[in-house]
Order: structure tokens, then C-alpha cells, then sequence
């Protein structure tokens, strides 16, 4: 199958949304007596918090974006193997970003740097290594650019130190991180798509395996644990995102606009009912264990977003009304890491928050306010063409 790939502004946009909202509900995270309604449920909670929402309407948006890119690529001419080394370029990306990510959690005070310095220098070699470079940059000057990234990065796997004073270590795999499970299930999902040439029937049948192994996995009917995938829960997600593209651009290639109201919203709520009738069954809604109830209800919900927000944006064409949030949909990976500065900066200045602003109403307004900021330095970033290219 081979459909044309335009930009879909729609995608843009809620990937921007949910880019603001991931640096809110981050920074909420320390922000004391706030509903908690707005947090992430316990590990131990049968519930689903507004915070445990947002990383699966992430990993939908990653598959609905993926037909689009490889689809690109292939209008392109670029052949099958030229493809395949893309996709395992962004996903080892991802997963080295994400690696380096979670042994950042585990940091040891007592080693040679001190840790905002080391999460800062690994800031910005992952910008040198992967910043999009002008394509009127030669290569002679990026390629040599690129290295010292590389030789950065090394050194400070060098140099890093993990674990307790008593009790050091060099990197570990603890487990991958945001950027890294995203690597993982872009990984599944994107080789499936090309092997499958982007059918929607195979990619279907493709999504029910992933399904069917998430809920054998949580409700006790296996207990295989399988390389990649793992429980499948991430790589179900993406791929849900990935059918609904195809799906979407197959009826409006077609002008069947009403179509997809009807299959979506339809959808959206089988998917949340799903969640619901198999959560005594497998586990609860747990966003820490990712069980399949909150794979379900995750995914109708951001199925019945992507949906308004379609008919807002592509339909209605109020694209501009989220102009000033465009950039964490443009630049999202360097939106993504900015925080990681910022908050080595306040630790290396011992700059620190009033307490009125730690706390309830004002805290969320100061998170808020953050996420925005943000953005806005994404987008002034932007102009200066620095952004990452994954």
C-alpha cells in the first residue's frame, strides 16, 4: 500500500499538548498537596491519575506518526535497507538517551563530577550528536562535530560512578526510561510496518498479538518474559497509534470525514470500557506495572482527543490557536531535555523555589508557568536552528 504522507497539522498539535503536559505533570511531581487526581497513582493504586495519562498519549503519538515517516521516506525511493538503518538509528538513539537517563537516578555524590555538571555536559553531547545540522554544513565540519559528541558521551560513561558510597558501580541497565521504552516500541513497531508494507489488516492482526501478550503477561496465563517487547505494553500502545493513522488517512483520502467521527469515537469508548471489564482480571489500572487496563482506557482516551483535536485543527483549520505551543510538537526531543538542564542549573546556583510555590495552588501555577517557558525557550532555540533530529 503506499499513500501519500502529508504533514498532519493535527499530530503537531497534540503531540505539542502532550509535551506541555509531560513537563507539567514532571515538575508537579515535587510540588506538595496538590489533588490528587493530578499526580501519579501509588504502585500499590488500583487508579489512574491525570499524570499517568500523558507518557501513553505519548507513545500513541509516536505511532501516529511513524506511517508518515517511513511512508516519506518511501515515496522517496529510499530502498528497504535504507529504511530499516533509520529506524534502528532513532530507536538506538532513544535507548541511548534513556540508558543514560536512569543511571543518571542512580548517581553516586562521591563521584569525580558532581552530578548537575555530568547531566549537563551529557545534555549537551546528546545536542552535538544528534542536533540537525544544516544540510550546508560539510561534511568535513559535521562529521568531526559529531565525533567529539560521540567523545564526550564517552567520557562521561567513564567517568560516571553509580550506587552508594559504600557500595559503587559503573553503568547499569535499570530499566530504560521515557526516551528508552519509547525506543523499544518504535523499534517493534516500526519494523513491523515496514515488513507488513503499511497494511492496515496485517498491522491489526499485528496490534491483537501485541494485545494478547500484554494480557497473558498480567493476567497469569504466561510467564515468558520476551526480549524487546516485554510485556508489550509500550509497543501496543504505539501500535494502536500507528492502525489509527493508517486508518484515518484511508477515509479522508476517501472525503469519509463522517466515517471517522463514527469509527473513532466508537472506538475511543470500546477501548475504555475494554480497560475496565479486564481490570479485576489482570492486574488493576496500573501505569507503574503497565497493565492492560491502563494500556486500554490510555489509549481510548487519547484516540478520543487525537479525534477532536482532528476535527479541530484539520477540519476546522484553528491550527494558529496553539501557535505558542507549537514548538514542543516541532522540536519535542530538544523540549524534552531542556528540563534536564534547568534543574542542574538551579542545583549548581542552590537556587530553590519560595515555599508558597512548593506547594498547592501556587505550585501548580509555577509548573505550569515552567512548562510554558519552556516551550517558549524551545521555540527562540529553534529559530537558531538548534534542535535535535532523531
Amino acid at each position: 500500500m503506499k499513500i501519500s504522507s502529508p504533514r498532519l497539522l493535527s499530530i503537531d498539535v497534540f503531540r505539542a499538548i502532550t509535551m506541555l503536559l509531560m513537563i507539567f505533570v514532571n515538575d508537579a511531581g515535587g510540588v506538595h498537596h496538590i489533588p490528587e487526581w493530578i499526580d501519579h497513582a501509588q504502585a500499590n493504586e488500583d487508579r489512574l491519575g491525570f499524570a499517568d495519562t500523558i507518557f501513553p498519549a505519548f507513545l500513541f503519538i509516536v505511532g501516529l506518526s511513524l506511517p508518515l515517516a517511513i511512508e516519506n521516506r518511501r515515496n522517496k525511493q529510499h530502498s528497504f535497507a535504507r529504511i530499516a538503518l533509520y529506524i534502528l538509528s532513532r530507536s538506538l538513539a532513544l535507548i541511548v538517551m534513556g540508558f543514560f537517563h536512569v543511571n543518571g537516578e542512580h548517581y553516586n555524590n562521591d563521584a569525580f563530577l558532581p552530578r548537575s555538571v555530568w547531566t549537563i555536559l551529557l545534555t549537551i553531547s546528546f545536542f552535538i550528536i544528534w542536533l540537525d545540522y544544516p544540510k550546508t554544513l560539510s561534511k568535513n565540519k559535521k562529521y568531526p562535530l559529531i565525533g567529539s559528541g560521540i567523545l564526550l558521551l564517552l567520557l562521561l560513561a567513564f567517568l560516571y560512578k553509580g550506587g552508594s558510597p559504600e557500595s559503587p558501580h559503573g553503568l547499569q541497565t535499570h530499566w530504560w526510561g521515557i526516551l528508552g521504552i519509547i525506543g523499544w516500541a518504535y523499534l517493534v513497531c516500526a519494523l513491523i510496518f515496514l515488513l507488513v508494507q503499511g497494511e492496515l489488516l496485517l498491522l491489526t492482526i499485528a496490534l491483537a498479538i501485541l494485545v494478547i501478550i500484554n494480557l497473558a503477561t498480567h493476567a497469569g496465563w504466561w510467564h515468558v518474559h520476551l526480549p524487546v517487547i516485554g510485556d508489550a505494553s509500550s509497543a501496543s500502545l504505539v501500535m494502536m497509534g500507528t492502525v489509527a493513522s493508517v486508518a484515518y488517512r484511508k477515509l479522508v483520502a476517501k472525503n469519509a470525514y463522517t466515517k471517522v467521527w463514527l469509527f473513532f469515537i466508537t472506538a475511543g469508548m470500546l477501548l475504555i470500557a475494554a480497560g475496565f471489564f479486564v481490570r479485576p482480571y489482570a492486574g488493576g489500572i496500573s501505569k507503574i506495572y503497565a497493565t492492560p487496563a491502563w494500556v486500554f482506557i490510555c489509549a481510548g482516551i487519547s484516540l478520543l482527543v487525537f479525534t477532536f483535536i482532528v476535527w479541530l485543527v484539520d477540519v476546522k483549520g484553528k491550527y494558529h490557536w496553539f501557535n505558542i505551543i507549537r514548538p514542543a510538537g516541532t522540536s519535542t526531543l530538544t523540549c524534552y531535555l531542556l528540563p534536564y538542564i534547568l534543574y542542574s542549573l538551579y542545583a549548581l546556583a542552590n537556587v530553590y523555589y519560595p515555599r508558597f510555590m512548593n506547594e498547592g495552588i501556587a505550585g501548580i501555577v509555577r509548573s505550569l508557568l515552567l512548562a510554558f517557558i519552556i516551550v517558549i525557550i524551545t521555540g527562540w532555540l529553534e529559530k537558531k536552528r538548534i534542535r535535535l533530529k532523531v
